[in-house]
């Protein structure tokens, strides 16, 4: 490609420098020539000889003129033709890097013009595809992670029923029946994450109201709040907050953020609910008691199968997929994350743009 490309552009030189020769060529024979004569006339001095003689050697040395020339276009043409073609170049072999699988490979920028911009971006899709491939690949192993344990204990508890090591008991059966369940809901919640990734085209966004959504994900979750004899406290305008959303996926977000505090909130505590707008975004906090949750913990807490709380078992932590969840629908709506450590409390909460068309009607779920 590069030979080709580098032919091209020397080849238009050559034809640039040869139709200026051709035109001064002309010029001398037509212009240059013809006060030539003019002049020798004047003087009362015969043309013909001299004439001859002029044009012979303005031709001559237009032909030495014109092989410098060429010599000198295909030279110089030749050097900064492959200065500026190197990006590309480097572009086409680090292109075959990333389709042999490695994607650390970048363009180097030594340029500001066109095709240095053309390697700026060059290297910024080959960082976002690295990043899909490292979270396709960390995927993969921790969902192969998370599927071994209880595949493992179903497995351990179906040979000790076939060799007659356990009986056949109601107790055996619901714990099979339990790590079941927690392998669908594993590959529900999996599944949910791919739905989350791809959510960003997919948007349905109209006007809801913030606040009524909340208390709607609340009553939900009332039988686990009065459970573990949970105070809610929302602070929130008496107004509607209104939000130019999609409501399904807004809705997911808040379930996630609603099961994850009053899962991982002490009995006997309170959850504050913060709802706060500045006229352009929307912040929601979840604020609850955080028990053995570190500052360490907080960059990774939307991070996928992460659990800040390292001595809860996957049975009752589940698979640390809720707030990745979170983070890749909020993200499609052109919004942001948050996690805050605040006097032993942790904040977990978003923040969305309001968007327009605040006069179409509200709708809450």
């Amino acid at each position: 490609m590069k030979r080709y490309l580098m032919v091209k552009l020397i080849t238009v030189n050559l034809i640039v420098v040869g139709f200026a020769v051709v035109v001064v060529w002309l010029a001398i024979d037509t212009l240059a020539a013809g006060y030539f004569v003019t002049l020798m006339e004047k003087y009362h001095i015969s043309p013909e000889p001299a004439h001859a003689m002029f044009l012979d050697s303005i031709h001559r040395y237009l032909i030495w003129a014109f092989a410098g020339a060429i010599s000198l276009a295909v030279g110089l043409s030749y050097v900064m033709n492959r200065r500026i073609l190197g990006p590309l170049t480097r572009m086409n072999a680090v292109t075959g890097e990333i389709a042999g699988g490695e994607f650390s490979a970048r363009v180097p920028i030594t340029t500001a013009d066109e095709v240095g911009q053309l390697a700026r971006a060059f290297n910024h899709m080959a960082e976002k595809l690295e990043k899909i491939e490292r979270l396709r690949r960390t995927l993969m192993i921790d969902v192969a992670h998370e599927l071994r344990t209880p595949l493992t204990n179903i497995r351990g508890y179906l040979e000790a029923l076939n060799d007659g090591v356990l009986p056949p008991a109601p107790e055996t059966l619901a714990l099979l029946q339990d790590e079941t369940l927690r392998l669908v809901q594993l590959v529900e919640d999996v599944l949910a994450l791919a739905r989350a990734d791809a959510a960003g085209g997919r948007l349905r966004p109209r006007n809801v109201d913030l606040n009524r959504m909340v208390r709607n994900t609340l009553e939900a979750f009332s039988p686990a709040i009065q459970k573990k004899s949970l105070t809610i406290d929302i602070d929130a305008a008496r107004a509607p907050t209104t939000i130019h959303a999609d409501p399904d996926r807004l809705s997911r977000v808040l379930r996630n953020l609603t099961d994850n505090a009053v899962q991982y909130a002490p009995p006997a505590t309170a959850i504050k609910i913060h709802i706060a707008s500045d006229g352009r975004d929307v912040t929601v906090a979840y604020i609850n008691d955080a028990t053995e949750l570190l500052p360490d913990d907080l960059p990774y807490l939307f991070e996928r199968f992460y659990r800040g709380e390292k001595s809860r078992s996957r049975h009752h932590g589940g698979a640390g997929i809720g707030l990745a969840i979170v983070k890749e629908l909020v993200d499609a709506h052109g919004g942001n994350v948050h996690a805050e450590l605040d006097n032993g409390r942790v904040h977990i909460g978003f923040s969305l743009p309001r968007g327009q068309n605040q006069e179409e009607p509200l709708s809450g779920r």
